[in-house]
């Protein structure tokens, strides 16, 4: 019987950043993983595979719609869906194999197999029980049905996003359920690919949650592109008829009923916790009423020795939410002052504009009853911009109408992932709108759109 300070369950951003971490600061650790590679959900079919995707449609996007715009003339691209997948795989592959690289470096044991608890202090994976002082669930998350539904998930009509990243052709029609990040990411992947893509979302409008305005201005720049929305509809059936997935759904507006076909239905309606076969009843750790694991402050359950971090905890779906949680579960049991500020974790979608946020939306800050300041800026002032096609979106950053300090930001234009975090940095130090608006900003560059921002919550941006 092996014996470890910590053995964390899940090989994904939270579980893998975590076993690093405990490592680096002495613990002698081992990692769960029953996929014959590390990296969990994200690296294998999730966050990476679709990054690769989208990256691979938008340069055929860019070949088609602004190659000729700047004098590369030539016959368009043809795509190789075949070769494309193979792109794909082989990202995935360099990514895990990292992973793996860093636990030998470290020290980490990679322990193989499906991982249950039968009872605190020791971790069961195949027939060997392992103990540990310390166990730490990131077991993640799966892909959720379309609630109150009847949906046959088969991986090859009906998708999730597992499916939809490695489908055997290009489909000519798809249908997503849901407008959330997942649905609208790989739907705009098979749109730039040929595809005509519907998305059917619950709410009167995508991306619940986002800033309204820009998630007004988001599905009007995707509407542009080729995708068509319906919001506001039910979903209560998705079925398999003669090789096409058929969608029956409900305008919620009037009730009444409407049937879609299409090649492809990618139900993108969210993810839930993983927990299955780690025997948690029976060990008594609370839940939640969602089904997450209940913790403390400290990311403890009501067992003893028994952490959960991640996708199966309370708080945003995000592997750098995991990644955090990682960092400072190792530090606490280490003796150290583990944290995360849950007010600066930013949202990213990777479609083409991106949108990024961080921050309070002015929806919250209105139901808070808080006195804000609004500055924005358009991308259409922004040099850079529009010199490379993308002078769609704005930035808006929000502040406290006495200190100037800023309580969130919005952004929907080039490089949106990146940007937002020069605004996450400036919060986490308490910063003022006037610190972002007084720091230098290289010129041409995008960044210059987040300055004009800031300077739009004092006397006014310059080049608007």
């Amino acid at each position: 019987m092996a014996q470890y300070d910590v053995i964390i369950i899940g090989s994904g951003p939270g579980g893998y950043v975590c076993a690093i971490r405990c490592a680096q600061l002495g613990l002698k650790t081992a990692v769960v993983e029953g996929r014959e590679t590390l990296g969990g959900t994200c690296l294998n079919v999730g966050c990476i595979p679709s990054k690769a995707l989208l990256h691979a449609s938008h340069q055929l996007h860019e070949a088609e719609h602004n190659f000729a715009k700047m004098g590369l003339k030539g016959k368009a691209p043809s795509v190789d869906w075949k070769q494309m997948l193979e792109y794909k795989t082989d990202v995935i592959g360099q990514n895990t194999k990292g992973i793996e690289f860093l636990f030998k470096k470290n020290k980490v044991d990679w322990l193989k197999g499906w991982g249950s608890i039968p009872a605190a202090g020791q971790v069961k994976v195949g027939d060997e029980v392992h103990e540990a002082k310390h166990i730490i669930i990131a077991s993640g998350s799966e892909s959720a049905n379309v609630p109150g539904a009847e949906v046959e998930i088969d991986e090859k009509v009906i998708v999730t996003s597992t499916g939809a990243l490695e489908l055997s052709k290009i489909p000519s029609s798809m249908v997503v359920v849901g407008g959330g990040v997942i649905g609208l990411e790989l739907g705009s992947v098979y749109a730039r690919l040929g595809a005509e893509v519907t998305v059917i979302e619950y709410l009167d409008g995508i991306t619940p949650g986002q800033d309204a305005e820009v998630a007004k201005q988001f599905q009007k720049l995707l509407t542009k592109q080729g995708l068509k929305f319906i919001t506001g509809a039910a979903v209560s059936k998705v079925e398999v008829k003669g090789g096409k997935a058929h969608i029956d759904y409900a305008l919620r507006k009037d009730d009444s009923t409407h049937e879609m076909k299409a090649d492809i239905c990618l139900v993108a309606t969210g993810r839930k916790p993983f927990t299955e076969g780690l025997g948690l009843d029976a060990l008594g750790v609370q839940m939640t009423k969602r089904g997450q694991i209940a913790v403390d402050k400290h990311y403890k359950t009501n067992v003893d020795g028994i952490y959960a971090i991640g996708d199966v905890t309370e708080g945003p779906m995000l592997a750098h939410k995991a990644e955090d949680e990682g960092m400072a579960i190792a530090e606490i049991l280490a003796g150290q002052a583990g944290h995360v500020n849950y007010n600066v974790i930013p949202g990213v979608i990777y479609t083409h504009p991106e949108v990024a946020s961080v921050g309070l939306t002015e929806d919250q800050l209105k139901a808070e009853g808080r006195a804000y300041k609004v500055g924005k800026f358009s991308f259409m002032g922004n040099g850079r911009a529009k010199a490379n096609f993308a002078a769609d979106g704005f930035v808006k950053m929000l502040a406290d109408k006495e200190t100037d300090r800023i309580l969130g930001c919005h952004v929907i234009g080039p490089m949106a992932g990146d940007l937002i975090h020069e605004v996450c940095v400036a919060m986490e130090f308490g910063a003022a709108a006037e610190d972002l608006a007084r720091t230098c900003h290289a010129h041409p560059t995008y960044s210059e759109a987040m300055r004009e921002a800031a300077l739009a919550c004092g006397d006014g941006p310059i080049h608007s």
